[in-house]
């Protein structure tokens, strides 16, 4: 099923493409919400379709016995889910759950393959996202190790303001503590703390950015090293 899209394509790798290949690449995606708790795909479960979202986000989420999920990724519209599918592995690495409402194009696994075969523009626009997605995974495991709570906390919100394209979104405590792999009354105490700097507003899981570029001062150094590594890549 084709969709028509509005004249200004927001998902990033899909504006990479010339504008013969994004013209053909969009005949064969479908454009779906993003619905708050979805699972789109499950550990070692076959990938069905692929997601390039234009407005929300997504979190890749690891699960061990005995322990609560942790995200260990983001997704948005800088990029996709489903990349791996260009390593020839048709099994998801990692569960997906959106974690932000909003839309995506879609498309299935079977098609999503066939244009990597006939594009080698995507293919190599994949082969550096997908550079980006491991830097991703590996600062992330680095700063749960290393870094405080509350600057990991102002991380993630900046990775989430960039995502949401908005200054308020809802994010429960408990959301919050499982994302980040802590207790409820951490996030307490560090949501308390840049709430007492007027960084963000924060009532009853509804959040506010107030001040940006302070909230950018407060995170680890993760926030910016992700960022650089994409602009790199992605200029």
């Amino acid at each position: 099923m084709s969709v028509v899209i509005p004249v200004q394509v927001t998902n990033h790798l899909i504006r990479c493409l010339s504008r013969e290949e994004r013209n053909r690449f969009l005949q064969h995606c479908e454009s779906v919400n993003l619905v708050f708790g979805e699972i789109l795909c499950e550990l070692d479960q076959p990938i069905q379709h692929v997601y390039f979202p234009l407005v929300g986000f997504i979190s890749l989420v690891i699960s061990m016995e005995d322990h609560q999920p942790l995200e260990v990724g983001l997704i948005g519209n800088e990029g996709m889910l489903g990349a791996t599918l260009a390593l020839g592995i048709a099994d998801a690495p990692l569960k997906a759950v959106v974690q932000g409402s909003g839309s995506a194009l879609r498309m299935t696994a079977a098609q999503f393959q066939h244009e990597l075969r006939n594009s080698p523009s995507m293919l190599s626009t994949l082969n550096r996202y997908l550079y980006v997605l491991v830097m991703q995974l590996s600062q992330t495991a680095a700063c749960t190790h290393f870094h405080e709570i509350e600057p990991r906390l102002a991380r993630w919100l900046l990775m989430t303001h960039d995502r949401a394209h908005a200054d308020h979104f809802h994010l429960t405590q408990e959301y919050l503590a499982d994302m980040l792999g802590v207790r409820r009354s951490s996030i307490t105490i560090a949501a308390g703390k840049l709430q007492q700097q007027k960084l963000i507003s924060y009532i009853r899981g509804d959040i506010n950015i107030l001040d940006r570029k302070a909230l950018e001062a407060a995170s680890c150094a993760c926030y910016n090293v992700l960022n650089d590594h994409y602009v790199r890549l992605f200029p």
